[in-house]
């Protein structure tokens, strides 16, 4: 297999990890008869954290973006090349490369919710609430103002893209790897408990979106609409905030030192 493909397959599987045990934390928390029902917020900002650290773990030898706001705010940054050189697997950034990592990412999150739904079967069968259902899968907000909602959404992921190149300037994988994924997993819990209110944090097209189209096709019984009114927010918000968060670590990064 090539780098490209060596590449597609660690960002389906990354991605797919972090939206298993991150919708799988959600389910956990929110569905009826579930050891882990009304868990509360910070079990569900943890689990995303551990979430995002297994999904590093599994996908270094892509630089594990595991998320189309990374891989386009690194864009953004100006990166030269996708992957992790310390395995061999560098490939140039072109519109090949990056419609590639996103395609693998959207792909793997699809997968994942798939997995959740089966391992969460029984009890999606006996929750009553199809907007509980949702939940699962997808992001949704507190209030529902686009506008102010996509605010949240680009501040939440300009946060964690601008940390990211922030710290990996000196490193050699490409994406949250160059974190490492201890750090990632704690800055991901910390978003989401400074800034996951509003809207629950989406901080991820991908994370979002591959699972809202699981569940528009998945046999769920009673699980209503998937809020497509709303769908774009999680997509077009997160892309904002990590191209700005790229552009800005041009300029800023260098004065901060």
């Amino acid at each position: 297999m090539d780098n490209l493909g060596v590449l597609f397959l660690s960002e389906l599987v990354g991605t797919a990890m972090l939206v298993l045990l991150g919708c799988g934390v959600v389910a956990n928390v929110a569905l009826a008869k579930t050891k882990g029902f009304n868990g509360g917020f910070l079990m569900v900002n943890i689990g995303w954290g551990l979430a995002v650290f297994a999904g590093v773990i599994v996908a270094y030898a892509s630089g594990a973006h595991i998320n189309p706001a990374v891989t386009l705010g690194l864009v953004a940054n100006g990166a030269t090349e996708f992957g992790n050189p310390a395995f061999g697997t560098t490939v140039p950034v072109t519109v090949v490369s990056v419609l590639t990592f996103i395609g693998a990412q959207l792909i793997g999150a699809f997968l994942g919710a798939v997995i959740v739904w089966l391992g969460y079967k029984q009890h999606f069968d006996g929750e009553p609430e199809s907007a509980t259902k949702l939940a699962v899968f997808s992001t949704g907000p507190a209030i529902r103002s686009y506008g102010w909602n996509l605010v949240t959404e680009i501040i939440g992921t300009f946060v964690l893209v601008f940390v990211v190149i922030g710290f990996g300037r000196n490193g050699d994988a490409s994406g949250l790897a160059a974190l490492g994924a201890l750090p990632v997993a704690l800055l991901v819990i910390g978003i989401g408990a400074s800034l996951g209110g509003p809207t629950g944090y989406a901080i991820n097209p991908a994370r979002d979106l591959g699972p809202r189209i699981a569940h528009a096709i998945l046999p769920i019984a009673g699980k209503g609409s998937s809020d497509w009114s709303y769908s774009w927010v999680p997509v077009v918000g997160p892309i904002i905030g990590g191209v700005l968060a790229g552009w800005a670590a041009l300029v800023a990064l260098p004065v901060l030192g």
